[in-house]
């Protein structure tokens, strides 16, 4: 029943995510801005497709991928620093989301950066399990380091296309609205966002006293061999 209701949900999300994408690619603020914010994602679908026989997600790590690349094709029509959720909410309640949190910039940028940790952080663990066959600590350890890695990899590819493309299209890109510690602060909460996922997993884990990332794992591994 619950992999019937996940893999229902996951057939209503993929056309959804799908229409969502076609929509906002249509018009975006910056065309190149959004071309670049595109290539990774493009590199991902790539890679899904390329090992899509040697490893399958889940339907929940499905679902959880792509409400992230959803929050990512938001960013990347408006451009991340000028996404206009101030503006969303000042019209459903009269006064700016920056006002109530005395905030100074636009912050759709750092919330990406939490998920990316948040909502990535399952995928990435049932990976290892499938493919790296890891268990214990180290199941719920290397889902964190990759976040951060990965992370301080993305702020690296940042910092070179800045400095290939320049000007306007270069600081679009970057995003950091003129904070100088923008990298640090982005890496430290998708490492936040990671740990509060690992944390969750392991409390769910520990109630059931199951894991189910590791049964669907297995359950992989069974049907492949």
């Amino acid at each position: 029943m619950k992999y019937a209701a996940s893999h229902y949900a996951l057939r209503i999300a993929i056309p959804a995510y799908l229409i969502l994408w076609a929509a906002l690619a249509r018009h975006p603020s910056d065309r190149e801005a959004w071309l670049l914010e595109n290539a990774l994602v493009a590199a991902l679908f790539i890679v899904l497709w390329g090992v899509r026989r040697l490893f399958r997600f889940s339907d929940l790590s499905l679902l959880l991928i792509l409400s992230f690349l959803a929050l990512h094709t938001l960013g990347s029509h408006y451009t991340y620093s000028e996404v206009p959720y101030d503006e969303w909410w000042s019209s459903l309640t009269g006064h700016t989301l920056n006002s109530v949190f005395g905030w100074e910039r636009n912050h759709f940028d750092r919330l990406v950066h939490f998920c990316y940790g948040l909502l990535l952080a399952y995928p990435v663990r049932e990976f290892f399990l499938r493919i790296v066959e890891v268990r214990g600590f180290w199941a719920y350890f290397l889902p964190l380091d990759f976040t951060l890695s990965t992370s301080a990899l993305y702020e690296l590819i940042e910092w070179g296309a800045a400095e290939t493309f320049g000007g306007d299209l270069g600081m679009h890109y970057l995003g950091t609205q003129g904070d100088i510690w923008d990298a640090h602060k982005d890496m430290a909460l998708a490492g936040l966002g990671a740990l509060i996922a690992i944390l969750l997993i392991a409390a769910l884990n520990r109630g059931m006293k199951r894991d189910a990332a590791w049964e669907w794992a297995h359950t992989q591994k069974r049907r492949n061999v």
